[in-house]
Order: C-alpha cells, then structure tokens, then sequence
C-alpha cells in the first residue's frame, strides 16, 4: 500500500527522516549536557582546591597543615563521593570522606595552573579528579594537591536529562510529523485539482485544464494533458466521421439489397429472399448501431440533462405511435440535473422508451435519481440468462438485431461509451426493468 501510495510515501520518508535527525539531536544534546556538567563540576573542585591552598602550611616539624579546611559537610562524611588530598605517601593529609583511602595520581600535572583527568578512585568508584602542584617555600618540595568527585553523580544528571529529552522530542516528533502531513497534503492538492479536472473533462470532453490554477511545478501537467485530450478528440472526431460515413454509405446498397429481395421473392425464390432480409436486417442492426454511435459522440458535448424534462418530450413523441398509443406512461424520473448531457440522454432513453413501449401491456414506469434512470414495462420480461445474453449481443455488431436486441444494443452501447454501466432485471411490475447508472 505504501509503495503505491505518494502521499504514504512522502509521510513515511519525512516521519523517518524527522525521527532520525531528532535521535541524532537527543545523543548530542545528552553529550553537550555531560560535558557542561563536568564543567561545571570541574570549576567547583578547581575552586575546592584553590581553598586548600590558601590553607596550606609546615608546623614547626615541618609537618603539612590546612587550616581552615574546606566547609563542605561532605568532605567530612566518608564515601561521600567529594574527597580532597594533599601530599603523598605517609606525609599526605586527606579528608575524613576518604577514610583510610588515598587519591593516587602518577601522571605529571602543572605547578602553575589545574589538570583534570578521570581516574579509578576509591570504593570502586570512578572519580572526576583536579590537581595541581603546589611550593610553599622556593626550596620546599613541590606539593600535589588533589580534590576528586564522583563521576556517578555526572552519569546519574545524564541519565535524567535524556529520559526528560527524550519525551519532549517524541512530542516534538509527532508535532512536525503531523506538520509534513500537513505539508504534503498541501503539496499534493493540486493533483487532486488535476483529477476533478479530469472526472469533468469525462463528463465533457470539450472542458480543459486552466493551466493559471497550477503551481508552476503542475502547469506542464496540465498543458500536456490538454495537448493529449485536444489530439485524442481530433483522433476521436475523425473515427467518428468515418464510422458515420461509412453507414450512411451503406444505406444505398442495403436498400438495392431489399428491393431485390422483393423482386426474388415475387419470382417465387422465397428461401433465398429470405436468407438476402436476414443478412439485410442484421447489416441494417449495425448500420443503426453506428449511426447511434456517431449521434451520441456528437451529443457528448452540451448542458446537464435533466431527466424528467428529457422523458417527458420522449413520451410525447412515442405516445404517437402505434405501441405508444395503447400504454400509460408514468414520468417520475429525477427533476435534477445528470452527469450526462441532454442530448444524449435523449439516444438512450429514447430506444429504452421505445422497446418498453413495444412490449409492455398496459403500463410503462420511468424513475430514478440524479445518477440513475430506470424503466420498467408490464410485459413478459426476460429471464436473468435472456436478460444477460441480451447485452452480450448489444456489444457485438454482427450479431445486434432488430427488436429488443437492437434497441438495447444501443443503449448499452452508448451508457457505457459515456462512463456508465447498463443493467437488466425482473421489474415489480412484471416485465422488464432496465438500470442506466452514472458515476454521481
């Protein structure tokens, strides 16, 4: 579905594309954290330091003192995680958090400013650790002062933070997610504009495309398939002729044909004339056929038919003849507006009014809606196989003949030349109940 579908497409490439810049944005964002936390932690301990140094000096024995000692409760709670050193070996003095831990650092560190580094610190832990060597006299040996914190409080703040972030960029995710729906909609409308464009120009094949309506992108679409229907309705109008021609060619001969027929038939050759008034009839089926055709093509063109006003002037001329004459005609089609034209709904109803007229009893009833037209006599009917063989010979020339065959041959052909569909069924009145269905 979705690798047919465009729009589904374009969703899903945006939703992922989205997705992923916002995972890699969550990553950066929770490391941009971590590194500003130890920053910040590291000026805190810097700043520890700086207090111990201050501090700093020998009692007469030359014995390292502090006073005063960092104010921070934890460095006098043990395994606090905030620790401090100064010196090394048996000479150090540390603070009670390490309680009988040291701090041991083998890598050179500056006499004139801090180094921070990550070291294994005590109780199994892994600390954040600033040192800096320090001289109390010229000829003092340097002294290494140390103040460490635990690096699990950093991992701990990282850990919550991109649990927070993560729920703010999931919402965020489906906010612009629903904002590239939103953008694809837009996006795409104007081939949805290109297909009611294309259902009108169905409906009328004179209706073209505006190609101002389109954005710039689309125009060419439009001119193209303006370009296309314009050839394909010169290609179409010329069959058209053709197909005309050809039938109102064949009128002459077809007429020399019949009269010959008589003449063999008054000379007593009544088989052979009535085999010639067969192959006449079914030649004159088809000629009929194709001139309804080329009638129709024609019809294409022109106003909405409204089907009520349509059957009414339809009546009124088969009323006049002989099988119009003896049934009653019950006009309740649709007072709306169809997706056909007028003119055309006149060549189908028109056959369609006539065979029901033919064979009807005594009543023919006309309905429907803005899409559908139904007519329905009180004759014999067919039978579902009749009714389907029927519309089967509507769709082949040499085998339509006169009748009901003929009449809906054409209308067959001509409801479903025009986007529609023809069916045959068992009407409540008794006869025959025959469906002619648009697209609304």
């Amino acid at each position: 579905m979705i690798a047919r579908s465009l729009r589904l497409r374009l969703l899903a490439g945006a939703a992922a594309a989205i997705f992923a810049a916002l995972t890699v944005a969550w990553l950066a964002m929770g490391y941009l954290f971590e590194r500003h936390i130890e920053r910040n932690l590291q000026d805190t301990l810097i700043r520890h330091g700086r207090d111990l140094v201050a501090g700093m000096s020998r009692d007469a024995a030359g014995a390292l003192l502090i006073d005063p000692q960092p104010s921070d409760p934890r460095f006098a709670l043990p395994a606090s995680g905030l620790y401090w050193q100064a010196g090394e070996g048996a000479a150090a003095i540390r603070s009670r958090s390490l309680w009988d831990e040291t701090l041991a650092s083998s890598a050179p560190v500056a006499t004139r400013d801090w180094s921070a580094r990550d070291i294994a610190g005590p109780f199994e832990s892994k600390l954040l650790l600033v040192a800096r060597d320090v001289r109390l006299g010229e000829a003092d040996a340097p002294v290494r002062v140390m103040v460490g914190a635990d690096h699990s409080a950093i991992s701990a703040a990282r850990t919550e933070f991109s649990r927070d972030l993560a729920m703010f960029l999931l919402l965020l995710w489906a906010v612009l997610s629903a904002a590239a729906w939103a953008q694809v909609r837009l996006g795409l409308k104007p081939l949805d504009d290109v297909r009611a464009a294309l259902d009108a120009m169905r409906r009328s094949p004179s209706e073209r495309l505006e190609q101002n309506e389109y954005p710039t992108e689309a125009a060419p679409l439009a001119l193209a398939i303006n370009e296309l229907a314009a050839a394909r309705e010169r290609d179409l109008e010329q069959a058209r002729r053709r197909a005309g021609d050809l039938a109102h060619s064949l009128k002459t001969p077809l007429a020399a044909l019949a009269a010959q027929s008589r003449r063999a038939r008054e000379a007593g050759a009544i088989d052979a004339a009535d085999g010639l008034d067969r192959a006449i009839e079914a030649a004159r089926g088809a000629v009929e056929r194709e001139l309804a055709r080329a009638r129709a093509a024609a019809a294409v063109v022109g106003p909405p038919a409204v089907a009520r006003t349509v059957v009414t002037r339809l009546i009124a001329v088969i009323e006049r003849t002989e099988g119009g004459q003896r049934v009653a005609f019950e006009n309740a089609a649709s007072p709306m507006t169809m997706p056909v034209s007028e003119a055309l709904l006149m060549e189908i109803a028109g056959p369609l009014l006539e065979n029901a007229a033919r064979f009807a009893r005594t009543r023919v009833r006309i309905g429907g809606d803005a899409s559908t037209l139904t007519i329905e006599d009180d004759g014999e009917g067919l039978d579902e196989a009749a009714a389907k063989a029927a519309l089967v010979r509507g769709r082949r020339l040499d085998e339509g003949g006169p009748g009901d065959g003929l009449g809906l041959a054409i209308a067959n052909d001509l409801v479903t030349t025009s986007g529609g569909t023809l069916a045959l069924g068992r009407s409540d009145l008794g006869g025959l109940r025959v469906e002619a269905r648009w697209r609304p």
